[in-house]
């Protein structure tokens, strides 16, 4: 089969990519590889009665399929260039912001709209942030929930159904490149296009290493993400997330001077599974459905750490720490502050006797068998850091969920308009490494087809 333009991964960069084209370029024949299953087939079996914890599906519903990672993570779509990636030093600050302003125009059109737009511009909370030596990023924030989420996407399938050919739980194998066209195998079959987009996400990382050295394009270490799901009682936070939905706080350590930072922030939300490579972490979702949320908020505690010689394998370092949680706890572990903070092995007696009640079913554990000490001492001072602006976060019976980590692609060399040195090969949205959200993976996929547009 023949194609103009070839998209691998259906994640938010490769829909916006086939979004774009359908409008700009719509004689263009499209096809979109995605190695999981269709929107329509994204079921985790975990029920929490029948099935618990993890089974290794061979595709992971809440990894993979129509929508990517992204389809079941809450649905935030952060407006800024403050934190989500790095897109802005390629395209420039005020170009990514407008992309990312489109991308949020067309999920109002496509089921999103009534949904709220949260913003930290002036905010009382900054003042009172840096009072107590935390730091709030400036964001827009468009919360649409898991809920409303997969309506903008079904509703996005259904329009780009007939304008591309979508081939799902099909994943493309190797990419080589011929005279003027890309050739893109996917086991006994393969495809050609003139224009080949590539988005597979963070997911996709193992994968996109190897295409990398294969086609011999630059890459450079990228750093990974480390720390715990922090899960308590909603009214901790509500007035912080009544106002402001999700607060990007950063904190530096007194013992180490390491930057700590809160991510993924899920009012009355519930903390899920997720497997990367067949490692079980942790992640968290909330719903704009009232029906559907639960008295807890979520959200994360990571610490970024870049290697450079002799050590350059970030995703390997975390991948590590990872398996060492799933092989304490056969998954993931989850401890009282309390006990952590006495040196004690949270117990499931002490979790039921808990206060706070968990919205996922994890092991009961110890995390500082896990996690190393400089990251555990950073997340331990960022909660009492946090404790000063939330009273209640250093409760006893907060819950640590272990370990999430956040795997970043090797950072590849693309131009300004995110093409690899071989003239019509373009790498997109996380899988680039430049981009850590679903608004910038988005916005990326919009920007790379506007220029093919104008190229032709």
């Amino acid at each position: 089969m023949n194609y103009d333009v070839i998209i691998i991964g259906a994640g938010p960069g490769g829909i916006f990519s086939a979004y774009e084209l359908s409008k700009l370029c719509p004689d263009m024949k499209v096809a979109v590889f995605e190695a999981g299953h269709a929107l329509s087939k994204r079921k985790c079996p975990i029920d929490g009665k029948k099935i618990k914890t993890c089974i290794s599906c061979k595709s992971c519903s809440i990894m993979s399929g129509f929508g990517g990672a992204g389809a079941f993570s809450d649905g935030k779509y952060n407006i800024t260039n403050d934190f989500g990636g790095t897109l802005y030093e390629y395209i420039g600050k005020k170009q990514a912001l407008e992309l990312m302003r489109y991308v949020d125009e067309i999920n109002m059109k496509y089921g999103g709209e009534g949904t709220k737009l949260y913003s930290t511009a002036g905010s009382k909370f900054k003042k009172i942030c840096i009072q107590n030596d935390l730091h709030l990023l400036d964001a827009s924030v468009r919360h649409l929930g898991t809920d409303i989420n997969y309506v903008v996407l079904e509703n996005l399938y259904e329009y780009l159904k007939d304008k591309a050919d979508f081939y799902f739980d099909t994943p493309v194998e190797k990419i080589e490149i011929g005279e003027g066209e890309y050739k893109i195998i996917c086991g006994d079959k393969s495809y050609t296009c003139k224009k080949c987009i590539i988005s597979v996400g963070r997911s996709g990382s193992k994968w996109m290493e190897t295409v990398c050295r294969e086609l011999d394009i630059p890459t450079k270490s990228n750093r990974v993400d480390i720390g715990v799901r922090v899960e308590l009682p909603a009214e901790v936070f509500t007035h912080l997330t009544d106002e402001l939905y999700e607060s990007k706080i950063v904190y530096r350590t007194e013992k180490y001077g390491d930057k700590v930072r809160t991510f993924c922030m899920n009012p009355k939300g519930a903390v899920v599974n997720e497997n990367t490579n067949g490692i079980i972490t942790v992640n968290g979702h909330s719903y704009e459905d009232p029906a559907k949320q639960t008295e807890n908020t979520n959200f994360a505690l990571l610490v970024a750490k870049h290697f450079s010689e002799p050590f350059k394998d970030s995703n390997g370092y975390g991948e590590s720490i990872a398996r060492l949680s799933n092989m304490l706890g056969g998954g993931v572990l989850v401890q009282r502050f309390g006990d952590l903070i006495r040196g004690k092995r949270s117990t499931q007696n002490r979790i039921d006797e808990s206060f706070v009640t968990p919205t996922l079913n994890a092991t009961p554990g110890d995390l500082s068998l896990v996690l190393p000490k400089r990251i555990l001492d950073g997340i331990i001072e960022m909660i009492y850091a946090l404790d000063k602006v939330a009273p209640g976060t250093a409760n006893e019976d907060t819950l640590l969920y272990g370990v999430e980590v956040k795997f970043y692609n090797m950072e590849v060399e693309v131009n300004e308009n995110l093409q690899t040195k071989h003239d019509g090969l373009y790498i997109i949205g996380d899988g680039s490494g430049i981009t850590h959200s679903l608004s910038h993976a988005s916005a990326s996929g919009v920007h790379v087809v506007r220029n093919i547009a104008e190229n032709m």
